[in-house]
């Protein structure tokens, strides 16, 4: 009797504690806090789903007590036969016409929004200088790191996406080494990023939504692809049509940034001997892609998070250099740049921190 109490215990502390985490969460990080036209739908279809759940519940729980209390034996019924409903034709019609109707009520829209945002032929179309008439980013997917790519706009960048409000962003998504997942929770759902082929799908911030956050979310990877997959985030800031302008024309206009300290000087001269292959520092990379192998660095010092994970200060971008392999187990930087003196890493953590497009 003591094992079985104990045990219930335990299984109420967890039922409590899942109950208790299911309520944890942020704004720019929850499927159940909608912010873009695909998640609203999506949500909205989980909804749908979960009411026709809990009426099926519901409406068995009933039947089922109806059935315990009503037809329950009761002494001297012991020689009597329940009067048997073999061949029942009303009640089998009954039972298989509703759960087809329940069923229909819940495909057709399912269906009809899986087309909905699968339909991405609007990024098809192009003007007579060859651009897209609607904005394309190309997402690429590394071990663990993302690239967003403008091609019309000829920008790169790398951790950090950016992208209009209250417009349609058409994404070509896939992989340079193995399969992952490219998913902003609290705009839209996942898409798979495949090494052999394109995925493309489109998604919409609203602009409403996106303020009530300060205009920032999180993007995942929600395929397992190795040790720091739960590492492998990305930051999606989210700008109203004229703020997205001023940033294109700021990351296009851009120069090399030059340091202004000594310490950054030498910091860059460091940075071109050993890690100038690997990134690159300004968001216009005519580079091919099997080139660029590491993040584009030209707005390192303007995020928010080191390597995607850590704090951003200086002190966390000299543990990055110093040993990254701690802190994102299989990444491919550990050991691509030779082994660097404490003053060598304290000049080169001040040139990236000077590493800024916009102030």
């Amino acid at each position: 009797m003591k094992h079985w109490l104990q045990k219930w215990r335990l299984v109420s502390a967890i039922a409590v504690l899942a109950l208790v985490l299911s309520g944890c969460g942020e704004p720019y990080l929850s499927t159940l806090d909608p912010a873009g036209t695909v998640a609203q739908s999506q949500y909205d279809l989980m909804i749908l789903s979960t009411l026709i759940m809990v009426v099926v519940i519901v409406v068995v729980f009933i039947i089922y007590i109806i059935a315990l209390t009503r037809f329950r034996r009761k002494k001297g019924d012991d020689k009597k036969i329940p009067k048997q409903i073999e061949g029942n034709h009303k009640l089998e019609i009954i039972w298989t016409t509703i759960p087809i109707l329940l069923l229909l009520i819940l495909a057709v829209p399912t269906v009809s929004a899986t087309f909905h945002f699968a339909d991405t032929s609007a990024m098809e179309k192009k003007d007579k200088d060859g651009k897209h008439k609607e904005l394309v980013v190309n997402v690429r997917a590394n071990l663990y790191w993302w690239e967003f790519e403008y091609p019309d706009l000829g920008i790169i960048t790398s951790q950090d996406l950016v992208i209009p409000t209250d417009q349609k962003v058409y994404f070509q998504v896939k992989a340079s080494d193995v399969k992952h997942s490219f998913w902003i929770p609290s705009i839209g759902g996942k898409i798979d990023a495949n090494v052999d082929g394109v995925n493309k799908f489109w998604l919409e911030v609203d602009n409403d939504k996106a303020d009530k956050v300060g205009n920032l979310f999180y993007g995942k990877c929600a395929e397992l692809c190795g040790p720091s997959h739960g590492l492998m985030d990305f930051k999606v800031k989210a700008l109203n049509k004229d703020d997205f302008k001023t940033w294109v024309s700021d990351m296009q206009n851009v120069k090399e940034s030059q340091p202004t300290t000594a310490l950054a000087q030498e910091g860059q001269k460091i940075f071109q001997k050993n890690c100038i292959s690997c990134h690159a520092v300004t968001p216009q990379d005519s580079r091919p892609e099997t080139a660029r192998s590491a993040p584009n660095l030209a707005t390192f010092g303007e995020r928010t998070r080191v390597a995607g994970i850590l704090d951003h200060t200086k002190e966390n971008v000299k543990k990055w250099i110093k040993d990254p392999e701690a802190y994102k187990p299989g990444n491919k930087m550990t050991g691509a740049y030779g082994d660097l003196s404490d003053d060598q890493v304290n000049a080169l953590a001040e040139y990236l921190m000077g590493l800024k497009v916009q102030d």
